[in-house]
């Protein structure tokens, strides 16, 4: 009897716990397991920040999926364009470009998220993402260069426009990278005696009328106030109208000349969301409890692509798209995987919040552990203590570690690499988010190699 085939789509947090934990649970020949993934890491996406200011190598958030497995899973290095949940068959776009169909029995949805953009003039043309690791390295490289062009320009105009930042998005992503990105220029422009330090300027914008209301209103404002002090101007109940090649305009009527524009307003599940003809909330797969997929056979999703019920707070909450949650439902759906292949009862997912990290960079940060407030030195300490034990491999632990201590003594350094310095850097370029078939294309391909399906 043929053994049954677990496809697990993603290699994030969500898809990588969930094959650790399956490799762990499961008998020797009980099942065989592949896992769709289009690069050989997981990104530990919460410190890309760091590695966008120089403060960590992109090595040391990469974590090799080939070092953290017991080589009982099958790695396809490609992306899942397309699901037939009907013939049970997912389509994969393989990194040579091949199309290829993988069967399955029991499929995995933890494809994640992407940037969630809105339909603003010049936007996805002109802003930059903060999602991917050559997104970091591509904003690093970036921004540095806006250092070099105002320092080599006798024009003041174009000194104004390059000098002038503005990240849009006032949750983690966002403040943490005007956090690190404004360390970065600020002890950067010391090696450039012809810039004047005062026209450095970076903008922190988000639609939101708090800044990371998570954190609660003691805690947001002391990230607030770090942010102002350091000279981050932090515009609150403004969002951008329109985004050109070299000025912002704000709904408030401002124009700002700017040549860096970082979108990290949020994000929304992943396209493949879209190949299912099944009911989403807020754009996510609505599964139940146990994360099974309402009427489709063998189907399951967790991640930023579903809308895990949060049964802790009830009343048709889900949890939010974070590491922690991710992480927690992997593991959970690992064991429900295994009780259904043994026909055991499936539990559903239920869990406790640890609390919230920040990391402003330097001696600065804002956490709320287990509910406990902190900020400064303390909670900088929380904060790189939580995101160091997440790492999964001693390795990764090791680079991250080093980098962080060479930082702290030798300092930042300002290399421009060239990456991807003549491309234009758009964000679907960077996230493949026009690479995923419709229901229809999807149906039509799995019909025409799979008559009868």
């Amino acid at each position: 009897m043929a053994r049954p085939r677990i496809l697990v789509v993603g290699a994030g947090f969500a898809g990588v716990e969930c094959v650790r934990r399956l490799e762990r649970g499961l008998i020797p020949g009980e099942a065989e397991i592949a896992l769709v993934a289009p690069f050989s890491y997981q990104l530990y996406l919460p410190l890309l920040p760091q590695v966008a200011a120089g403060v960590l190598t992109p090595q040391s958030v990469a974590v090799s999926l080939r070092r953290s497995r017991r080589h009982r899973t099958r790695i396809i290095p490609g992306r899942a364009i397309g699901v037939d949940p009907k013939a049970k068959i997912c389509i994969i776009r393989k990194i040579t470009d091949e199309i290829v169909h993988e069967p399955y029995d029991y499929i995995v949805l933890s494809a994640g998220s992407v940037t969630r953009t809105f339909d603003i003039p010049g936007l996805v043309d002109n802003a930059r993402g903060m999602k991917t690791l050559a997104e970091a390295a591509y904003v690093r490289d970036h921004v540095i260069a806006q250092l070099d062009l105002a320092d080599a320009s006798h024009d003041e105009n174009e000194r104004a426009s390059r000098l002038q930042f503005v990240v849009v998005g006032g949750g983690y992503a966002g403040t943490e990278t005007a956090a690190c990105l404004h360390r970065l220029t600020t002890n950067a422009v010391r090696q450039y005696p012809r810039l004047d330090p005062k026209l450095i300027k970076w903008h922190l914008i988000d639609i939101a009328p708090k800044l990371m209301p998570e954190l609660g209103d003691k805690l947001g404002r002391s990230a607030l106030e770090v942010l102002r002090a350091r000279g981050i101007e932090v515009s609150l109940g403004v969002s951008v109208a329109e985004a050109a090649p070299e000025k912002v305009t704000l709904t408030d009527g401002r124009v700002l000349p700017c040549r860096t524009l970082i979108w990290t307003a949020g994000v929304t599940a992943s396209p493949l969301v879209t190949t299912f003809d099944a009911e989403t909330v807020r754009g996510r797969l609505a599964v139940t409890p146990e994360m099974r997929l309402p009427g489709f056979d063998g189907v399951f999703a967790l991640g930023d692509c579903a809308a895990v019920p949060d049964l802790s707070k009830g009343d048709g909450a889900v949890c939010p798209p974070t590491a922690q949650h991710a992480m927690r439902q992997g593991r959970r759906l690992a064991d429900n995987l295994i009780a259904t292949l043994r026909r055991q009862p499936l539990k559903p997912y239920v869990h406790r919040d640890l609390g919230l990290v920040v990391d402003l960079g330097g001696k600065d940060a804002v956490s709320k552990p287990l509910g406990v407030e902190l900020h400064g030195v303390p909670a900088q300490a929380v904060a790189r203590g939580y995101h160091w034990s997440a790492l999964r491999t001693n390795v990764a632990k090791v680079r991250v570690m080093t980098n962080w201590v060479l930082n702290a003594v030798a300092g930042d350094d300002f290399v421009r690499t060239g990456f991807l310095s003549r491309q234009p850097a758009k964000l679907r370029d960077f996230e493949y988010t026009d690479a995923y078939l419709t229901p229809a294309q999807v149906r039509e391909q799995t019909a025409s190699l799979h008559p009868g399906t």
